[in-house]
Formats: structure tokens, C-alpha cells, sequence
């Protein structure tokens, strides 16, 4: 089962533009990843330039058996599909998408909030925690 989530970028104008990213959306794997592998602003921004995608840490590719020598995002542009980032005029408009986690990169560092899908109320942000995975 997923752990789905959305990856955002904060504007100079307040506008979010994010992405869907479909697995292992918790913080304690993908907040990490994104605070050991895209940890500054150009970082962010290219991870979220291509779209929405299934992973962002992997060495899985669609459409080959054999795994990649690098790791990094498994793009659904790389099988076909039309999933450009979605812009959203601000943070409330971005928080109030269904993901279980919503990452927001904004004054130089990645930030978490979760929402138990029962309501916009209930979303709140919560910590990352330290450290780099073994990956």
C-alpha cells in the first residue's frame, strides 16, 4: 500500500507548485531523502520540474528490468503520461489536496504537514527526522 504525498516548492508570489509522489510519502523516509539529496532551492526545483512520479529515490525504471547505476525519480513522463507539477495560489489551496504528507520547500529548508484526511482543520506539520538513510 502507498504512502502517497506531494512535493512542493514555495514562489516568490506565495504560489506553491508541487508534485504527486506515490510511495513511501512518510517522513521518516521521504522527508529524509529530501532533506540529504534535495536539500537547496535549484535541487528542489529540478526534482519537482519533472512531474509527478512514483518514486524519487529509486534505481527502478519503467519499462527496463535492469536497474539504473544512480538513483534518483521515477518519473510517469518516462512511461508516457502527461503529469506536469501543479501550481496552486497558496499554501492553504496546496494543504487542501488529499495527500497523507505534503512536503513544502520555503525559507531554504524542506517543511511537513499531515493530514488524517478527515478535513483541512486537521492538517498540521510535523517534524522530519535527522539524519540520512543508508541509500
Amino acid at each position: 500500500m502507498a504512502t502517497r504525498s506531494r512535493i512542493g516548492i514555495e514562489l516568490k508570489n506565495g504560489s506553491v507548485l508541487s508534485v504527486y509522489h506515490h510511495w513511501d510519502g512518510y517522513p521518516e523516509w521521504l522527508g529524509r531523502i529530501l532533506k540529504t539529496h534535495y536539500n537547496s532551492r535549484s535541487l528542489a526545483a529540478e526534482l519537482i520540474d519533472g512531474g509527478d512520479m512514483s518514486c524519487c529515490w529509486t534505481k527502478d525504471r519503467w519499462g527496463t528490468e535492469e536497474e539504473a547505476t544512480e538513483y534518483g525519480p521515477q518519473y510517469y513522463s518516462q512511461r508516457g503520461e502527461e503529469s506536469p507539477p501543479r501550481h496552486d495560489k497558496d499554501l492553504n489551496e496546496y494543504l487542501s489536496d488529499s495527500e497523507e504528507y505534503s512536503y513544502i520547500f520555503t525559507n531554504g529548508e524542506w517543511v511537513c504537514y499531515s493530514n488524517d484526511s478527515r478535513g483541512f482543520d486537521l492538517v498540521k506539520e510535523v517534524e522530519i527526522p535527522a539524519g540520512a538513510l543508508a541509500v
